[in-house]
This record gives C-alpha cells, structure tokens and sequence, in this order.
C-alpha cells in the first residue's frame, strides 16, 4: 500500500482522538474504572499540563513548538526515506507521527493531554497515559530495532567476519 506509514500515522491519531473523547465525555477527572487485576490496568480520567510521566507542568507553548519541529522533521524524513524499503523505520515514524500529533492537537486546544491508561506493579504506578503515548513508544522501539539490524547488516556478523579472517590467513578481529 503506497504511503502506508501516513496512513499508521492517520490510525493512531484517530484512535487517540476517538478514546481521548470517550473518556472525556463518560468519567469525570479522577473516576476510574478497573479493567484487569485487583487494580493493575485501570481506566482512569486525567489531564497533564506538562510532558512525559507530567514534567514540566504548564509549558504548553514549549511543547507546541517542540511539537510542530518534531511533526515537521518526521514528515521530512519520512519523504526522504520513502523508498527506501525499511519497513520498521517508516512504520515506526508514523507510529511517532500519528502519537505527537495526537498530543500536539490537545495541547494547542485544550492546552492539556487527556491521559487514562493506569498500571500498577506491586506497590509501583506507572504513569497514566494515552494512545498517543503508546503510539510514540512503539514507534521509537520499532525505530531504534531498525537502527541495530542496520547496523548489524551494514557491519555484518563479527563471528561470520572472523570465520572468513581465519580462513584467509588474516587475525580476526577482537
């Protein structure tokens, strides 16, 4: 499918968006409600004002501007890589895209993020967040592994290398 990470990008914004809404208009802040466990995944109604894990509290115009640089500079490189044929990067990138211009578009609203994902482990509560969130997470996991397989390939295997250094009298490589 042509443009395929654009249309990732169109999927995590829309589900974002769609999920930011239900929560918004069925739970009051705070209320929640338990979906798995004796509290570990819980939905619960909240808003942040600042970035990740609620740093920065109020800096809504730093993260717009962030925001729109980050959006720009993933749409460009998505452009300057679009035949390229890594499928992880690109789908990675618009995992990112469709997650940043989730958030960007509630921040330039509503100067907040509507976050609801809540998971506890053991005594430990994992920052509440959204889709959005989870959309950049993956995205930034799927780039960085398209990161180390290049790498890899670009390098090549040092066992292979040091197989073939042996085999024609040359030291292998430590």
């Amino acid at each position: 499918m042509k443009y395929y990470y654009y249309w990732i990008a169109v999927f995590v914004f829309v589900i974002d968006f769609i999920t930011k809404k239900v929560i918004e208009k069925q739970l009051a802040i705070g209320e929640q409600i338990n979906v798995l466990g004796d509290g570990f995944f819980i939905i619960t109604s909240h808003r942040n004002r600042g970035a990740a894990f609620g740093i920065l509290q109020e800096q809504t115009i730093l993260f717009i501007t962030i925001t729109m640089l980050v959006v720009a500079g993933i749409v460009w490189y998505l452009y300057k890589n679009r035949h390229s044929g890594k499928v992880l990067l690109l789908t990675g990138l618009g995992l990112v895209l469709g997650g940043a211009f989730g958030n960007f578009l509630d921040r330039a609203l509503y100067g907040q993020v509507v976050d609801f994902l809540q998971f506890t482990f053991g005594s430990y509560v994992f920052p509440i967040f959204n889709l959005a969130d989870s959309g950049i997470v993956c995205g930034v996991g799927l780039i960085m592994l398209d990161a180390i397989l290049s790498m890899k390939n670009e390098n090549g295997d040092s066992n292979e290398r040091n197989k073939r250094n042996e085999n024609e009298g040359q030291q292998p490589i430590q």
